[in-house]
């Protein structure tokens, strides 16, 4: 049986589009909530929040640009639409509960830009493109999760406003690990790059050494 990737290679999908002159860090929705099987979380999104502390600290010692999204309903759901609608436990999701903040050892520091959304991708309706685009940025790195839902839904927004995007496999995570799998095979054909985090540090440092 012929494999079936070999489509995608024949029709010119995957190439790379590399990381640019100025990155920066997108951490998408790794907050208290998605930790627990119990409200949102499960599969390998523990895993992925480990190895995005030292991403994040790598691009704190960098100077990256770095931005965080939550998931944010007003607490008498007065902002919500169809999203929500689709899945209504987002709801607890408000300012001030426990469930809706991020998790501690990914706190933002001073600078950093926390971006508070009510639909999937970190771009939709917020300042985050323009956030970026000020700051020089022309390569998105994503982090956080779902891999198959907020994560995907941001990587495909970061290259309709022609970032290069990339997307930190170790540190992306979903809760059931079939669409993590298939969305990183998906994003890596047509959105992104592919790149684990201990490659996207090792191409900076030979960068720097440039």
């Amino acid at each position: 049986m012929t494999d079936e990737t070999d489509i995608y290679r024949r029709q010119g999908f995957a190439q790379t589009v590399g990381i640019g002159r100025q990155p920066a860090l997108i951490i998408v929705d790794f907050v208290v909530g998605f930790t627990d099987p119990a409200h949102f979380g499960g599969g390998n999104i523990g895993p992925a929040i480990d190895k995005t502390v030292a991403l994040l600290a790598f691009a704190r010692e960098h100077g990256w640009p770095v931005a965080h999204t939550r998931v944010v309903y007003a607490d008498d759901a007065a902002d919500a639409g169809a999203f929500a609608a689709k899945v209504p436990t987002l709801l607890k999701l408000t300012e001030d509960s426990p469930l809706s903040q991020i998790v501690p050892e990914l706190a933002p520091a001073a600078g950093e830009l926390i971006v508070r959304k009510r639909q999937a991708s970190g771009f939709f309706a917020s300042e985050l493109a323009g956030w970026l685009a000020y700051r020089g940025v022309d390569t998105a790195l994503v982090a956080g999760c779902t891999t198959s839902g907020c994560v995907r839904a941001t990587v495909v927004d970061a290259v309709s406003h022609n970032f290069r995007t990339v997307v930190v496999t170790d540190c992306v995570g979903d809760r059931a690990l079939g669409p993590h799998e298939a969305n990183l095979f998906d994003m890596g054909q047509k959105y992104a790059d592919l790149m684990t985090s201990e490659a996207v540090m090792e191409h900076q440092r030979k960068a720097a050494a440039a």
